[in-house]
């Protein structure tokens, strides 16, 4: 199953399931899966669309070569007539976000995390998971491992850059730095609906000058812009007021699934201009064209990890390379099997996507950097 040595996932909002939907990401798939059902069962609803269909764990990110990811803290502040759930206040949103880390921080001491800040610490995770065989799927996850020097992947913690997904928690300014202080190195100014530093999905108008702050702010610390859910006025406004690195880290193209969360072209092309990338999304409603939310199943569309790689192809035409491509699948991002691919049960099925890609003709060295080498790259350039 392993055909390559690594996959850096640009996305994945590990604390958010962890403390809002009370998933042990250390537990197996099948027991994460029976947990809820039974828990389903007990109460005879669902808080959550996806319960039962989980795909990320940590033991499923270990046999599937997830060794790097970006991880996420989210909290939005709704004000008084916000459509959108979210914490009547900033602070609470931060305080929220800070439970959230405390997460990540056992995660560490447990040894299944390790947080990258820097190339250096990047380098070194990179040796370790580069240096590490394949995982041996006929053992299980509970039997006695190899005694011997080379570290085996699934003991091996995995690496994490820490992000945060819209803006909103940061109570003012000086949150930011003490935010960059705990490691994080990658921001998204906005969600879904309007935010208190720039607006973001479904939703419209330009970027307030609280959110210009905020830009000027993050290139003086030199944090990563992520661009992903603007809506298209703050996106524009965006890259008129920064000047630093930028990425879009789960974001496919408007052109293959026509809605404002996808980037048109010209959107695609200007991340591209200023030497970004963007980690492809495997939620079925950014892959293709007509899903209804809550409504389509991945069946009605004969829906396959393959549809990807028409995204990857459009980028790749824009940009006239392989290189401004990645993986950002936002899996478990609020949905679960029922709004993936039919052939994707868990992150793990990311393995696939070589041969499919290496079938229209890609290579190796361009397989590769979609899988984790661009994203690597990018961040050794920032980090620099």
């Amino acid at each position: 199953m392993n055909n390559t040595p690594l996959i850096f996932d640009m996305h994945l909002d590990l604390a958010m399931n962890a403390q809002l939907w009370n998933r042990d990401l250390r537990w197996s798939q099948e027991r994460i899966r029976r947990w809820e059902h039974i828990q389903t069962a007990a109460t005879k609803s669902k808080d959550k669309v996806d319960r039962g269909n989980n795909t990320v764990c940590f033991p499923e990110m270990r046999r599937g070569r997830i060794g790097l990811c970006v991880a996420t803290q989210i909290g939005r502040h709704s004000s008084y007539f916000h459509k959108l759930p979210g914490w009547n206040s900033p602070e609470q949103a931060w305080a929220g976000t800070q439970g959230q880390l405390a997460w990540y921080r056992l995660m560490e001491e447990a040894g299944e995390l390790k947080q990258i800040r820097n190339k250096a610490e990047l380098d070194a995770h990179l040796d370790l998971w580069l240096g590490a065989p394949p995982v041996d799927e006929t053992l299980s996850w509970t039997s006695s491992r190899p005694t011997n020097s080379t570290p085996q992947p699934e003991s091996l913690p995995i690496g994490y850059i820490l992000s945060l997904e819209g803006a909103d928690s940061l109570v003012s300014l000086d949150f930011l730095e003490r935010s960059y202080n705990d490691g994080l190195r990658a921001l998204g100014l906005s969600h879904y609906g309007p935010g208190r530093y720039a607006h973001g999905t479904d939703a419209t108008g330009p970027l307030p000058p609280e959110g210009k702050e905020l830009l000027r702010e993050m290139q003086r610390l030199g944090i990563i812009l992520d661009v992903t859910h603007l809506c298209d006025e703050c996106f524009w406004d965006a890259l008129d007021c920064y000047q630093g690195p930028l990425w879009a880290s789960h974001q496919n193209c408007r052109k293959l699934a026509p809605w404002n969360r996808q980037f048109a072209d010209d959107q695609i092309k200007a991340v591209i201009e200023r030497g970004g990338i963007l980690g492809m999304a495997f939620d079925a409603i950014m892959m293709v064209p007509g899903w209804v939310h809550r409504q389509s199943r991945p069946e009605d569309f004969q829906l396959r990890i393959e549809r990807i790689c028409e995204h990857i192809d459009h980028i790749c035409q824009l940009a006239g390379s392989a290189k401004h491509v990645a993986i950002g699948t936002d899996l478990d991002g609020g949905f679960g099997t029922e709004q993936t691919p039919m052939d994707l049960d868990s992150i793990a099925d990311l393995q696939t996507l070589p041969a499919l890609l290496r079938d229209r003709g890609y290579s190796d060295n361009d397989i590769a950097g979609i899988m984790w080498s661009n994203t690597v790259e990018f961040l050794r350039r920032t980090w620099e």
